[in-house]
């Protein structure tokens, strides 16, 4: 029983090593890509933002 079980969390592991290491699909890297430009463009408008109350509230 213990041999069995070692084996299979063995297994469990090569396959979680194997998978987590693969290389990135094109579909994946190009999600990854529009994620960092709306992240990008977020951080923009608060920059906007922030300026324009900075504007405004020196008035």
């Amino acid at each position: 029983m213990k041999k069995t079980l070692i084996s299979f969390l063995s297994i469990i592991f090569i396959a979680t090593i194997t998978l987590s290491c693969r290389e990135k699909t094109a579909g994946e890297k190009v999600e990854d890509a529009v994620e960092d430009v709306g992240d990008a463009v977020e951080d923009g408008v608060e920059d906007v933002k922030d300026a324009v109350e900075d504007a405004t509230d020196d008035n």
